[in-house]
């Protein structure tokens, strides 16, 4: 990522401690009113012993922590369910503000429906999506269906493996009422793609990707099984670099769309965002000023035609 120097500001240090590949990882400095931001990743190939290290010794180092990999909780409706592995990381971290990205996704992610209908005119009523993880983005799930758009909601077949699509937000609540305090116990490597996994293409439930008009979600879950035409497709995602955005291009995405702006190539993930804004708000104020902090430091969401 390229780094941006001005005159000398305060600094804000803000660390996501990552379960994923450390090949991803990255520092920059980053210029913004009034303050010079210093962003790192480390990712830690799915070992949640070295995640532990981590985490311990930046506490009370930095200004505010982003979990990566993992998410404190699941969101189904108004439920959560706090994820064993993340509540147990979190609570290693005694004086510094740890976040997960589940704020931004519930706050900053619900406006980018409106926000690519402004520009690009969609997505438009009837257009079918398939989005990854409802349970991990249920703020666009929402704003998704509220927009008229037909879901393929892909919770079980991204997490789980298994070829049962949800086609509605309130079935998918019904069914994660019934299972998600199980599943919430399991260790997240269950649940998730870490360390090596994210790194390689493994083409399944090819049949979903060719129905949908829009593809949504943690990229990290869509790389998977990336079919290699995309052709006309648009996307919706997070935590890109370069490659990746040229990957997707190759496939022939016609729009992507990722919820903040592009540094060097790189789109920063939502625990990144999220922990940025924590850290730029002093650890106070909480996901209701998101916006506002965004907005106030000139980022916005990224839209690019790549085709």
């Amino acid at each position: 990522m390229q780094a941006v120097y001005g005159k000398m500001k305060p600094v804000k240090k803000v660390v996501s401690v990552s379960l994923g590949s450390p090949r991803r990882d990255f520092e920059a400095e980053i210029e913004v009113p009034g303050y010079r931001l210093k962003v790192r990743r480390a990712g830690t190939g799915g070992d949640t012993g070295q995640a532990a290290k981590l985490l311990k010794s930046l506490d009370g180092e930095v200004d505010a922590l982003g979990l990566g990999g993992v998410n404190l909780y699941l969101q189904a409706g108004r439920r959560r369910y706090v994820l064993r592995d993340g509540a147990r990381l979190a609570a290693l971290v005694k004086k510094t503000p740890v976040v997960d990205g589940s704020g931004i996704k519930d706050t900053v992610e619900r406006d980018l429906v409106p926000f690519i209908q402004q520009r690009a005119g969609w997505p438009r009523q009837g257009q079918v999506v398939l989005l990854a993880s409802a349970l991990d983005r249920f703020g666009l799930a929402e704003a998704l269906e509220q927009a008229g758009c037909r879901l393929i909601i892909g919770d079980a077949l991204f997490a789980l493996g298994l070829p049962v699509p949800f086609y509605s937000l309130a079935v998918l609540r019904s069914a994660a009422y019934t299972t998600l305090p199980l599943l919430s116990r399991l260790p997240i490597s269950f649940l998730y793609p870490l360390g090596e996994r994210q790194e390689t293409f493994r083409p399944r439930f090819e049949r979903f990707y060719r129905q949908a008009d829009i593809i949504a979600g943690d990229f990290h879950f869509l790389r998977r099984y990336l079919p290699p035409d995309l052709s006309s497709k648009n996307v919706i995602t997070s935590t890109l670099t370069a490659e990746d955005t040229q990957e997707l291009k190759k496939r022939g995405v016609r729009w992507l769309v990722t919820t903040g702006p592009s540094f060097g190539g790189r789109t920063l993930g939502a625990n990144v965002l999220e922990a940025i804004c924590t850290a730029l708000l002093g650890g106070a104020g909480g996901p209701g000023l998101y916006r506002e902090v965004l907005h106030r430091i000139g980022w916005e969401p990224r839209l690019e035609r790549l085709n």
